[in-house]
């Protein structure tokens, strides 16, 4: 019963520190850590994308960095409009970009915009995008913020 089949092995249990300082991500069987060497994650759809630092799937990372704040609001906002079309399959897209890269703030404003638009959107780094051409529109809006517009 205690021996291992053809093809297993037997997973040894150790200490925590034991699993973390020979570079393996230690799993947790019952009350013991265990290192197993192929416990990493070869591919899976489940999670996405893997953090490089603690290896954990990006929407569970424990790193600081996740944790880290935006930059903080300027006292004025000059915000920047454009209209693209490349690489959208000939949907026009109008972008609001060079706005500070803060992340709550990005996703409320890019929130705010869609609902006045009446459009989809979305949020890449440092810009929102609004679907379709609505700069008559947001520009309206980003000024009665008392944001600088240009383009």
């Amino acid at each position: 019963m205690g021996s291992a089949g053809v093809g297993h092995r037997a997973v040894q249990p150790m200490a925590y520190d034991r699993c973390v300082d020979e570079g393996f991500r230690p799993i947790r069987i019952g009350e013991q850590f265990v290192n197993d060497r192929n416990a990493r994650t070869v591919y899976s759809t489940a999670s996405g994308s893997i953090c490089a630092t603690c290896g954990w799937p990006e929407r569970d990372c424990k790193c600081s960095h996740q944790f880290a704040r935006g930059e903080p609001l300027p006292a004025r906002i000059v915000a920047k409009l454009r209209t693209e079309k490349k690489g959208r399959g000939g949907k026009t897209v109008t972008v609001v970009y060079d706005l500070p890269q803060n992340q709550t703030f990005l996703k409320e404003l890019a929130s705010e915009l869609k609902r006045l638009c009446g459009a989809g959107g979305a949020v890449a780094e440092d810009t929102v995008e609004i679907q379709g051409d609505v700069r008559d529109r947001l520009r309206v809006v980003l000024q009665k913020k008392g944001w600088t517009i240009k383009g």
